[in-house]
C-alpha cells in the first residue's frame, strides 16, 4: 500500500493564485514586465512549464523576492512528483 502524499504545489499556482492577484497582472502584462515571451508565463501558470534559473531570476527582481524561492519551490515539486516506487526498487550500492 502507498503511503499518501500531499499534492505537490506547483510554482505556477503559487504565482497564478498569490502574486497575480495581489499586483493586478495577467500572465501577459507580467510577461511583458520581465521581458520574456508571454506564453513563458502563460504555461508557467497553467502549470504546464518549469521555472527556470531565469525565470526564477527574473520574477525575483520583479518581486522583489531572491531566485532561491522561485527554484525551490520547482524543486520542491520535481521531487515530490518523482516515481517513488520506482526508486525504491534501485538497490543500494554496498560501501
Amino acid at each position: 500500500m502507498s503511503e499518501l502524499r500531499p499534492r505537490p504545489v506547483h510554482p505556477g499556482e503559487i504565482l497564478r493564485e498569490e502574486f497575480l492577484p495581489e499586483y493586478s497582472l495577467t500572465p501577459g502584462s507580467l510577461a511583458k514586465a520581465l521581458h520574456v515571451p508571454r506564453d513563458r508565463i502563460e504555461k508557467l501558470v497553467r502549470e504546464k512549464r518549469a521555472v527556470t534559473a531565469d525565470t526564477a531570476m527574473r520574477l525575483a527582481r520583479y518581486f522583489n523576492t531572491t531566485p532561491q524561492f522561485w527554484m525551490n519551490l520547482q524543486a520542491n515539486h520535481d521531487l515530490a512528483t518523482v516515481a517513488v516506487d520506482e526508486i525504491a526498487e534501485i538497490e543500494p550500492r554496498a560501501a
